[in-house]
Formats: structure tokens, C-alpha cells, sequence
């Protein structure tokens, strides 16, 4: 005979955050479980969760970094993170990895490229896997990004899954976008796309060491050539070279940090761009919304199938598919 066993307990979420903000790890990594849940109930206690915290939001520097594939990302952050760590602050890094888009799984590894920063006390490594949300990022990280505001860590760093034709959403969730490079020239330049060196507010070459030291120097030239009219408001967008494995350089960035820190907090830009993201949150999660519950809906469904095959075959007009999903959807 099978004994049924209860459903885990909905946890409380004025309970819940008072432990958040208590500092409770295993209290923020249950409230970051319970806000990136698909279920229909649990979405109801995760924004009474955020109602409660977001009052204790808003205090950190909010970063992204993004880069190709092998410029050593989670180095970077590992040595950007021990660094500010011993400057007294507190580090919580939202690793996005990416999912399959055939199973939908996703390796979440991050934290075993930062052993040491994820032994540190004061830092917290949370990897979420992107999911079918576009942009670099997981759908609830601007959700998580507050809830680690609310622990008390002083600096939030979203580290994107890698630079693709869609790595641009992390720019309208942060206070500075940071685009790692590394040490190249000539096509290799060339191959990094326009668009997201210009949403950069501070580029870095990695790797600027050993034998690639003479060509990171001499790409931060070449970039810093092309930048030179490239401007944020006030802020001019600046090009810094660093060694990651070796520690060098991070200081340099971290202080770069500080100084566009207090030029858009001066001139009220950086006020202006968190109420602009906001905006943009919202408008993301309406359009997310919808779309789950257009193939939710049971009209949708019945029909989904058949139309997309006659679609994929060519027999019909995809604006037609769509206008008629649609006008199921609305009755």
C-alpha cells in the first residue's frame, strides 16, 4: 500500500522575507526557487514576497557582464568579486547558463569555475538557466537582482550566457553593461557585433598577458580609437585591459566603476535609466504573460498543432495561422 505524502508546505512570504533580510542563505535561495517557478500559486506568494522586500531594494551597483565564449567570464568574476569582497562589500552573482533548446536542460556550472569566491562568505552564486527567455538573461532576474538587494549584498552581478544576436536584455536590467573582449585584431575585431559594443558603458580586454599582452595593448588601442565618440550622457565610454588569472587590472576597473557611479547619480541618469528599465520590465512580463496564456488557452491548444504542420507544410500563410490562433484566443 502507497502512503500519499503531503505537498511541501507553501512557505509564508512575510515570513520568508523577514528571513531574507535577516541574511537567512537558504531563506534567499528558497525565495529565488519560489520566484523562478512556473506554478500558478507559487507566483501568487512570490509577489507577496516582493512586495514585502521591494521597500528594502534598490541600494546596489547593479552590473552585467557579457563577452564571446572563452574570454574567460567566470575568472573575471571570480577575481572582480574576491577583490570587492575585501573592500568591505558584499557580491551576489546571477549566473545565466544556457538551456537546450532541444531537452531544455541547462548545466548550471558556474559555481564550479568559482570555487574560491563561492566558498567566500561574503559572496552568494546563484546559476538559473535561461529557459526559452531571449537576451542573455532568465526571465525572473531582474526578480532575484532585488531579492539579493533586499539580503544586504551591495553589488549585483548578472554574468549573461555569452554574446549572441539576441545578447542585449541585460543592458535594460543593470547600471553598467560590461563587455569583456579578448586580445585581437584585424577580422577578429570586426567579428564582435556593432550593436552591443554600443550598449557597452565600459569595455575590458581580458587576457592582457603573457604572450597576448602586446596584442591586448594593442587592442585596447584599437578600440578605444573607435569609441572615441561613443558617449552615455555625460559618461565616455572608457577601454581597460586586464589579467583575470593573474589579478591585474581589476582594481583599475573596479574604481572605473565607482566614477560612473557618482556622474550618473550627479547628473540624475542614473534615477532616469532604472525608472526606463522598469518600464521595460513591465512590458516584458505582459508580453510573456500573454504568450503563455494564448498556449494555455484550450481553444489555442485544440488547433496549435494542426495549424503550426500547415504552416511548416507550406499550405498555409503564417499572418493567416496567427490571426486565426488569435481570434480563438479571444473568443
Amino acid at each position: 500500500m502507497t502512503i500519499p505524502t503531503a505537498a511541501p508546505a507553501m512557505p509564508d512570504p512575510v515570513q520568508l522575507a523577514e528571513a531574507v533580510r535577516a541574511g537567512d542563505r537558504r531563506a534567499l535561495a528558497r525565495a529565488i526557487t519560489l520566484i523562478e517557478s512556473t506554478r500558478a500559486d507559487h507566483r501568487v506568494v512570490a509577489d507577496a514576497l516582493l512586495a514585502a522586500l521591494l521597500p528594502h531594494t534598490g541600494r546596489s551597483v547593479r552590473l552585467g557582464i557579457s563577452g564571446v565564449p572563452g574570454v574567460g567570464k567566470s575568472t573575471f568574476i571570480e577575481a572582480f568579486g574576491l577583490h570587492v569582497i575585501g573592500l568591505g562589500h558584499k557580491v551576489a552573482v546571477l549566473a545565466v547558463d544556457p538551456s537546450s533548446q532541444r531537452t531544455g536542460g541547462s548545466i548550471l556550472g558556474d559555481k564550479t569555475r568559482m570555487v574560491d569566491l563561492s566558498r567566500d562568505p561574503g559572496a552568494f552564486i546563484r546559476p538559473s538557466p535561461a529557459g526559452a527567455t531571449l537576451g542573455g538573461v532568465a526571465r525572473r532576474t531582474r526578480e532575484a537582482m532585488l531579492i539579493c538587494e533586499a539580503a544586504g549584498f551591495d553589488v549585483i552581478v548578472v554574468e549573461t550566457v555569452g554574446v549572441g544576436q539576441s545578447e542585449t536584455a541585460v543592458a535594460d536590467m543593470v547600471d553598467l553593461f560590461m563587455l569583456l573582449l579578448l586580445p585581437a585584431g584585424g577580422d577578429e575585431l570586426q567579428g564582435i557585433k556593432k550593436g552591443i559594443v554600443e550598449l557597452a558603458d565600459l569595455v575590458v580586454v581580458n587576457k592582457a598577458d603573457g604572450d597576448l599582452a602586446a596584442t591586448a595593448r594593442h587592442t585596447v588601442a584599437d578600440y578605444r580609437h573607435a569609441l572615441t565618440l561613443l558617449r552615455h550622457g555625460d559618461w565616455r565610454v572608457p577601454v581597460l585591459s586586464c589579467s583575470a588569472v593573474h589579478k591585474r587590472g581589476i582594481d583599475a576597473i573596479w574604481d572605473t566603476i565607482g566614477e560612473h557611479k557618482a556622474i550618473t547619480e550627479g547628473n540624475g541618469q542614473r534615477a532616469t535609466r532604472r525608472a526606463e528599465q522598469a518600464r521595460a520590465w513591465l512590458w516584458s512580463e505582459i508580453r510573456e504573460t500573454l504568450i503563455d496564456r494564448f498556449r494555455a488557452h484550450p481553444a489555442v491548444r485544440a488547433d496549435l498543432a494542426r495549424i503550426e504542420a500547415s504552416v511548416t507544410e507550406g499550405a498555409t500563410i503564417p499572418t493567416t495561422a496567427a490571426h486565426a490562433l488569435l481570434a480563438r484566443f479571444l473568443g
